[in-house]
């Protein structure tokens, strides 16, 4: 992927969802949406459900679709924190512009992400353990549209 797409992505990452910011109205029922724009660029996040929940990110180029994420994942410990995930999330770094970086940690808090592929076609998954204990997880795969 061009290192221009990774960065947009990335600012894009950083400015909707992980910041709080950029929700727009909902594109289907009970869903929420986030959009973020730069010049010919255009990225779209939208999930439905909470503690257990799906969804997807997409970028497009001049309005067509270039690449997208499809993301599921689910609560498992009452404990979960999701300032934290977001915390987490605001870290993705240009090498694996998919989620959150490989860990991240704050206190006994622990975020983990492990990717294979490149961002043409991947899959990963990521997760929150709090000691020992997972409290959330979440699968994701995606790559270029063509």
């Amino acid at each position: 992927m061009q290192d221009r797409i990774v960065r947009f992505l990335l600012n894009a990452k950083r400015n909707t969802y992980a910041a709080k910011g950029a929700q727009v109205a909902s594109s289907r029922p009970c869903s929420h949406d986030f959009h973020y724009r730069e010049n010919d660029l255009l990225y779209i996040d939208t999930y439905v459900g909470g503690g257990a929940f799906a969804g997807e990110e997409a970028v497009w180029f001049e309005d067509a679709p270039i690449w997208s994420m499809n993301y599921c994942g689910r609560v498992l410990e009452d404990r979960f924190d999701g300032d934290f995930l977001k915390r987490a999330l605001m870290q993705v770094p240009a090498d694996l512009p998919y989620r959150g970086p490989q860990e991240y940690r704050e206190g006994e808090t622990l975020y983990r992400c492990a990717v294979s592929g490149a961002p043409e076609w991947f899959q990963g998954r990521e997760e929150i353990l709090i000691g020992q204990v997972c409290s959330y997880e979440c699968y994701f795969h995606g790559g270029e549209i063509k």
